[in-house]
Parts: C-alpha cells; sequence; structure tokens
C-alpha cells in the first residue's frame, strides 16, 4: 500500500509543480523555437525534468523513510549530479567532454562508491566472474551507453516518458516482489513522477524534458536495470521471477533507445559524419515520414518494446547464449521492415503530391478579365530624356 502512496505523491507533486515550471520557463523564455531539426510548430519550454524528478525526490522524503535508504545513498546523490549536469546543459550548453566528464563522475559514484555493477557474464560467451577493473570499466560503458541512449530518443511527445514508464513500472514491481524495498519505492516514485509529466508532454506537448530530464532519468534507468541484473542472477535457483538470461532481460528493458543509438551511429559513420551529430535519422522521425502522429509512434514504439519484453520472459528458462542472439535477430528483422515499409510509405506520397511547377491550365474558352485602376505620377522635376 505504501508503494503505491508513494507513486501518487509522486504524481500529485508533479501533475501540481509541472504548470507552475511551464509558467516560469515561458517567462524567461527558456525553451525550443521551432525551425531547423525541430519538430514542433510554437516555442514550448523545456527542462521538464525540473518538475518530475523534484516530486521523485519529494516524494521519497515523505515515505523512503520506512525503508533502507542508506543501501542507495550513493545511487540518490548521482541521480541529483547528473540532474544538476542536464540543468547546467540546459541553461548554457556544455561542450561534448565537459558532459560527458559530469556524466562519468556520477557514473563512478554509483559504480564505485554505491557497487551497482555487472560483476559477471554468467557463462555469456563462456565468462563467469570479472576481475574488479574489468567490471569498472564495463559497467561505466554500459551506463554510460544507457543514459544517452535514453538522452537521444526524447525527441518525439511522450515518447521518452512512454519507455520509461514501461520500465519502471516492471523494475518496481520486480523489486517488489523481491523484496528490495528501497529500489522498489525508488522506481515507483520515479514512475509517479514521470506519469505526471506526461500528462504535459503527451503530443501537443506543453513541455519537453530537456537534458535536465532524459539524462537523470535515463541514467536512473540504467542503474536500476544494473541492479535487476545483478539482483536476479544472484536469486537461487527456482525463485519465483528469477531470469536465466540475466544480461539479455537487462538489455530489453531499454532496447528500443539502444538499438537506435546503434542504428544513427551507424548511418552517420557510414556517410563520413561525427557519430553525434544532429540530423532526422532516428526511428520515430522515419515513422513520422510514413504519415504516423506523435502520440502514434509513442505507443506503436511502447507496444513493440512490451512485445520484446514478453518475447524475453518467455524464453526466461533460456540462457543468455540463446535468448540475446534471438533478440538481436528479431530486432534487427524489425528494423529492416520498418525501413523498408517507411520508404515505401514516403515515395507513395512523393507520387501522390502535386509537382512544384505543375501549372493548372485554365479552360480555353474562359476569357479573363483585368481590371486597372487609374493611374498618376506624383512627382516634382522629371527627367524626360
Amino acid at each position: 500500500m505504501n508503494f503505491l502512496l508513494a507513486t501518487l505523491t509522486s504524481f500529485s507533486v508533479g501533475f501540481l509543480l509541472t504548470p507552475i515550471v511551464i509558467a516560469v520557463l515561458k517567462k524567461i523564455k527558456i525553451g525550443d523555437s521551432p525551425g531547423g531539426r525541430k519538430i514542433h510548430k510554437r516555442f514550448t519550454p523545456s527542462m521538464g525534468g525540473i518538475a518530475f524528478i523534484s516530486a521523485t525526490y519529494i516524494a521519497l522524503a515523505i515515505w523512503g523513510w520506512q525503508y533502507p535508504m542508506p543501501d542507495i545513498r550513493f545511487l540518490l546523490g548521482a541521480i541529483a549530479l547528473m540532474f544538476f549536469v542536464g540543468f547546467r546543459d540546459d541553461m548554457v550548453e556544455l561542450t561534448a567532454k565537459q558532459k560527458i566528464l559530469g556524466q562519468l563522475v556520477a557514473v563512478l559514484l554509483v559504480i564505485v562508491a554505491g557497487d551497482i555493477r555487472i560483476k559477471e557474464f554468467h557463462g555469456f560467451l563462456g565468462i563467469d566472474q570479472l576481475p574488479l577493473l574489468v567490471s569498472y570499466g564495463f559497467s561505466a560503458f554500459v551506463l554510460l551507453a544507457l543514459t544517452n541512449a535514453f538522452n537521444l530518443i526524447d525527441g518525439l511527445d511522450g515518447l521518452a516518458g512512454t519507455v520509461a514508464v514501461i520500465s519502471l513500472s516492471l523494475l518496481g514491481g520486480w523489486f517488489y516482489i523481491q523484496g528490495l524495498e528501497s529500489l522498489a519505492v525508488l522506481s515507483f516514485t520515479l514512475l509517479g513522477g514521470v506519469l505526471s509529466f506526461l500528462v504535459f508532454n503527451w503530443h501537443p506537448a506543453k513541455i519537453f524534458m530537456g537534458d535536465t530530464g532524459s539524462l537523470a532519468l535515463g541514467f536512473s534507468l540504467g542503474s536500476l536495470i544494473i541492479a535487476f541484473m545483478e539482483y536476479n542472477s544472484s536469486l537461487a535457483e527456482g525463485t519465483f521471477l528469477k531470469f536465466e538470461p540475466s544480461f539479455t532481460i537487462g538489455i530489453v528493458l531499454m532496447i528500443y533507445p539502444l538499438y537506435d543509438m546503434a542504428r544513427v551511429f551507424t548511418k552517420r559513420l557510414s556517410k563520413g559524419k561525427h557519430p553525434m551529430s544532429a540530423d532526422k535519422s532516428h526511428v520515430h522521425h522515419f515513422l513520422l515520414r510514413s504519415g504516423l502522429k506523435h502520440n502514434e509512434v509513442a505507443l506503436l514504439l511502447g507496444f513493440v518494446q512490451l512485445v520484446l519484453i514478453g518475447l524475453v520472459i518467455s524464453l526466461g528458462s533460456y540462457a543468455d547464449n540463446l535468448v540475446l542472439p534471438i533478440l538481436s535477430a528479431v530486432v534487427l528483422l524489425l528494423g529492416s521492415r520498418l525501413d523498408v515499409l517507411t520508404l515505401k510509405s514516403i515515395r507513395r506520397k512523393v507520387n501522390n503530391s502535386p509537382r512544384i511547377l505543375a501549372v493548372d491550365p485554365k479552360p480555353a474558352n474562359k476569357s479573363i478579365k483585368l481590371k486597372v485602376g487609374p493611374q498618376t505620377v506624383e512627382s516634382g522635376n522629371m527627367n524626360l530624356n
């Protein structure tokens, strides 16, 4: 019951706080204007993370004292640090090096101080226990990848929030069932905050997450997923909801952001571009060009994520060596099929559109009357030569 109340508290605080944040950001003109890569049609405030991250911490302050919060004190500090990195970037843009450095400090705080890291591969690729330094390095790479992959999908109304709601719901429920109360209350308070944000971020969005929200939320999800993978693998055989493919079950919770990041990076590098260069090659951009609306794209991609999660859960008694290749093959097949269908849809729209230089011919027997009004010249001296 307390977890439900914590979720409702976070939702209520976020729901009341978000309109205030919108009004303040509009007044001081902090947000995104239409044009360029932007696909919205009017000035929209960003930095929506201020509302739902604040709601999360307020709800934790109210309900978290009942649970062993020292277990996650370093994680909470790292989320706050990542929030301020995003806040600083939204206010005054950071360089790529500054941004990564700030993220790395938060990552190391979780991995080294909080000991939330990938400690073993559980036999995947023939690897079991990882040496400590390898574990630190690999965990840092995974957490940075998850954080920035989530940040990259925050380009469409409601999309990032939908992906987060699905993953947080599953993570919170699993932590609760396994008795991991501190991680459960964090998941559920984040869930309540993001749900309140979605009310205002659903198409047409009144506010965007900005880096303030997407970096903090992506980092939170990445950290919770790594914790989930390690706790899942440590459960005794036969425990309810213990999944054998520990690595794959974590990956599938963020499968869309990871696939989209790999896809756009590959496309950009193949064209000789920098992988972090901005463009409109994301999956959600393709779906928009095929004729779908913002909310339809968000719901479609959320549904696909749920199907893939269901696929991995149904294979929960098999090892990563089998499940991960199956998941990868399905995702690549869906991605290639998406490209084919989207390109066909775009070509069809282009073929059915009128040509730019096409002239609408007038009937030959229809006369055109021109009326010219009286013209006068009001000038002083005129040179008639």
